[in-house]
This record gives structure tokens, sequence and C-alpha cells, in this order.
């Protein structure tokens, strides 16, 4: 590893899609050691600059610095399936020069390839080791491993290479339980310069400062996640407190101005009388009227600015306080009475090997959360449910209109705009009834005029839902692969409450076991070579087979 001072550096920094949506201006970031954990609500930008500091994306102004090598892990991995373990850990050639100097070929190009690594498989393999990766052999394709294991072997090359900066976005996004532990002791375990964005509230338990990007600004908490949610509490309760103290002066000015004018109206009322008796020289009175008129006026501009200064103090005070909107979902359709079929699996076998024994059914609307290892099959239960996998032996019939949200969020077409994209489930309804609907999905106005291309990874989940459970029919019955990848922790409290008015049964396959207690679960199912019922108390223990 380098010894050259590590930090990232972000001057004036500015970025924009092509189609014109600002995402950065005038930015400005200066990180230095330790491990940073970037926050922000979805669509501020925190992966966009992770790009830019990782260099695959050109900014449309200001510089990015950073000494030492950078390594980055994406949000959205994609791997060459066919590609060997030891090509993605970036240690195929100096593996082959190694076994040619090994078999007796004395070839000079293979020393200058092997270098000093002559021990690159022994390092390579504790990395793995530490990733618990040890049983997946160097020689083995990507095609041959589960999504999860993939992103854990994407982190071994980076390991492996020891850069100086590490980026990582969303990192935990399709690990399993297991699988998370490790990538947690690996963070822990890290030294020099760390950013990670991250919903996962454990692992920001091991970040050394918080940084919360808001409004194309950085704010700086010193600590772990635990730390910054109690400094905010504080901040949040101050800058509440400056409203109300606001509020109450606009009123307070309010009445003084009400009272000004009021006491203006009674000296112009004596100052009429007394001119109407001429009790006085009338070159007097006038000098007296005159001097009246600029004397009320200065007393009402007095005013009338003091309360403009109390108004701005007040709008001052009320951008300080956090107002993150809601989903709001309204669904009478999706509502399945108790007792009702709704899902029905026979004898079904399913490709890889897992099977479901049997008869299971599903009634009602049960809350379902499926648990099981990476590469349990979860992902390919679901969909053999809705047909887009036939099943090796028996069958899967759902008895009521079902829509089915996977982790790719691949159900957009990113060249279409949100309102195109939902008027293609719901083709009946009008563009006015389609653009009243999104703006309970938060989208606004221009913004469903928005390409799906365009949005940030939880936007583009918030879009997706809003198409699938706009579609006509209603769907009754929901089912959701890794739903909270993707999303901050404002996002996820958002989809929580959103769930809480759908009135069908629900699916969700996830690895975020806080996130399913929230939504209600009534029923946990395993996936472990078959389907079985478990207990919540087995899953918050860890007792889950791990193998």
């Amino acid at each position: 590893m380098s010894t050259v001072p590590t930090n990232i550096t972000c001057s004036s920094l500015a970025f924009a899609w092509p189609d014109g949506t600002r995402v950065l201006d005038d930015f400005q970031l200066a990180v230095g050691p330790g491990r940073t954990g970037l926050i922000g609500l979805n669509g501020s930008g925190k992966s966009t600059l992770l790009r830019l500091i990782a260099g695959e994306l050109t900014p449309a102004g200001g510089t990015v610095r950073t000494a030492g090598e950078v390594g980055y892990l994406p949000q959205n991995l994609a791997l060459d399936t066919a590609l060997r373990v030891d090509q993605v850990l970036g240690i195929a050639g100096t593996r082959v020069a190694l076994h040619a100097i090994e078999a007796g070929d004395p070839s000079e190009e293979h020393f200058t390839a092997v270098g000093d690594d002559w021990d690159v498989e022994e390092r390579a393999s504790a990395t793995l080791d530490q990733l618990g990766l040890g049983h997946i052999g160097l020689d083995r394709t990507i095609g041959e491993v589960s999504g999860g294991e993939g992103v854990l072997l994407r982190l071994a090359a980076l390991l492996l290479a020891g850069p100086d900066v590490l980026l990582l976005d969303e990192p935990t996004n399709n690990l399993d339980l297991y699988a998370r532990r490790r990538l947690y002791e690996a963070v822990a375990a890290w030294s020099g310069v760390m950013v990670v964005v991250s919903h996962d509230r454990e692992l920001l338990e091991l970040v050394d400062q918080i940084a919360d990007l808001r409004d194309g600004e950085v704010t700086w908490y010193g600590g772990n996640f635990s730390a910054y949610e109690e400094a905010l509490a504080v901040e949040q309760e101050a800058a509440e407190r400056m409203v109300r103290v606001a509020e109450a002066d606009v009123q307070r000015q309010k009445r003084d101005l009400t009272d000004a004018h009021a006491k203006l109206a009674r000296r112009k009322r004596y100052g009429q009388k007394m001119w109407e008796a001429k009790r006085e020289p009338k070159i007097v009175m006038g000098a007296r009227k005159r001097a009246a008129q600029v004397s009320a006026g200065k007393h009402r501009i007095m005013h009338t600015e003091k309360l403009a200064e109390a108004k701005e103090r007040l709008d001052e005070a009320a951008e300080a306080v956090r107002d993150d909107d809601e989903i709001r979902i309204e669904l009478p359709y999706t509502k399945v009475h108790p007792g009702r079929g709704v899902l029905r699996l026979s004898e079904l076998r399913l490709r890889y090997g897992a099977e479901v024994k049997g008869e299971f059914e599903v009634r009602g609307p049960e809350r379902i959360a499926l648990v099981g290892r990476n590469g349990a099959g979860k992902t390919t239960l679901l969909r053999t449910i809705t047909g887009e996998l036939a099943p090796v032996a028996g069958e899967a019939a759902a008895e009521v209109p079902l829509r089915f949200l996977p982790q790719r969020l691949d159900v957009l077409d990113d060249g279409l705009s949100l309102v195109e994209n939902v008027s293609r489930f719901a083709p009946d309804a009008t563009n006015n009834r389609i653009r009243a609907r999104l703006a309970r999905f938060l989208f606004r106005g221009g913004r469903a005029d928005q390409l799906a291309g365009t949005l940030s990874g939880g936007e583009r989940f918030r879009a997706a839902l809003a198409a699938l459970l706009l579609a006509e029919p209603a769907p009754q019955l929901l089912m959701l692969d890794e739903p909270t990848n993707n999303l901050d922790m404002a996002s996820v409290r958002k989809l929580t409450a959103a769930l809480e008015s759908y009135e069908g049964a629900l699916i969700v396959a996830s690895h975020d076991v806080p996130f399913l207690e929230s939504i209600g679960i009534t029923r946990w199912l395993l996936l472990d070579g078959e389907l079985r019922d478990i207990t919540a108390d087995e899953v918050r223990d860890g007792e889950l087979p791990m193998a």
C-alpha cells in the first residue's frame, strides 16, 4: 500500500445528467483518513459522487483529486459469468506466469509478470477465506456463484489490491446475514480512507464519521450512526424551538403593526377634528398635519420592515427542520378477505435444486418473510410463482392478480418517462389520473416526466413500486425481492408506511430483519433446500442454517 497521505478533495464540483437534471453544483468536499459513512436522501447524489471520485463520470465543472490508488465497489455490480475467480481478483496473469515457472519455463516475461508476488495464491486464498469464500476455488467461474458471493468476490479483489482509497456503494445489497457479518469484519479492519454509502445501520455503526449529503452540501458529524442520530435529534429539537420562537415573533410583529395602524387612525381622526374646529392658525395646523403624515409613514414602514424581517427569520428557521414527505397509497381493490385462497404450491421442484414438498398454501392477507442463504433459490421461487420460470416439476398457481418487484428493478423502461412507464401497466388510465397517483409516490409536476434511466436507486425503486401498485387490475398478491436494497433510511420508513395501507397478501424476500419486523410479518419461511416454516425468534437469534 502507498505511503502517500490519503485524502479526497472535491472543489467547485458540478455535474448534470444529459437531460439537464442537475445533481451537484459548486460542491465542496474534503475527506481524510478513517471510515466515512455517506448518507442522504435518495436522489441527493451519493452514488453519483462516488462515481465522480472513482473517475467513472466526468464532472461538468470543478475538480476531483485523490491521493493514492482508488478502489470502487459499485451499487449495481455486473460481472461476466464466464470470468474465472482469479480473473475477478486480478491475479490470473500472475498465476499463469507462476505456474509456468514452477513447470520449468525460465522465460524472463514470466519472472517479470510475477515480480515479488510469489505468494499471490496464498494471499488470495486468505482473502477469500476472510470473507467466507474459502470454498470457492480460483478456477471456478462467476456463473457458478450466487449474486451475493459475486459482490464479496469483487470486494476481495479490492482488498487484495490494497487501494489507498476504498469506495463502497451499498455493499450489503444482496448479501445474506452470514455474508453481511463477513463484510462488517472487513470494514472494521480497514485502515486508510473509506467512503461507504449505505442504508445498513449495522454497517454505519462501524464508521468513524458521518457525512450527511443534503441539498447539495455535506454536513459532518463525528462518530458512528448512533452518534449522528443523537446529534441530529438535538439539532432538530433546537430547530423546531427556533421555529416556535420565530412564529411567536411574527405574530407579535403583526399585532404591533395592527396597533400602529389603529394608533395612526386615531391621530388622523383627532387631527381632522382639530382642523374642522379651526382652533389654531391654518398654517400651524398644516405643518402639524404634514409632520404627522411623515411620522405616520415612518412608523408604518418601521413595523412593516420588522414584520418582513420576522417572516424571513421564520423561513430560515423552518428550512432547518427536516420534513421528508411520506408515500401515500389508497388501493381499495387490493383487499384480500381472510380465508380467501391466494397462492397454492404443489410438489414444486425448482431449478437449481430447491423444492416445496407436498401442498403449500397462502390464504388471506398473510404477510410472509422469505429468508435463506444467498443462492438458496429465493429469487428462483418468486420468479417461478410469477410464471417467468418453469418449474422442474409440480405446480405454482396464483389465485389472485399478482405483481413482482425484482431486485434489478427491471420493470421500468429507461427510455420512457415515469408517466409513460405507469401507462404501460394501466393502459386505460388517463394521463391526469396517472399524474395524480404518481404525486402520491412523491413524483409531482415535472418530475413525473423524468426519464426512468436518470433516477437514483431509491427513486427507481419508488417509481417501480408505483408502476406495479397502480397497475390494472390492482395486485392482491405483491412479491418483493430485497426491497430495501438501494433505499436510504428515510425511504425505508416511507416504504414501511406505504405497505401499512396495502391490504393484499405480501411475500418479501429479504435479509433486512429490522425492516421485516417493521412491516408486520405474520409468517416466516426458510428456503434451505426445501421450504419450511420457522419462528421469528430463530431469525432474530441467528439460528438459521448457514450452509
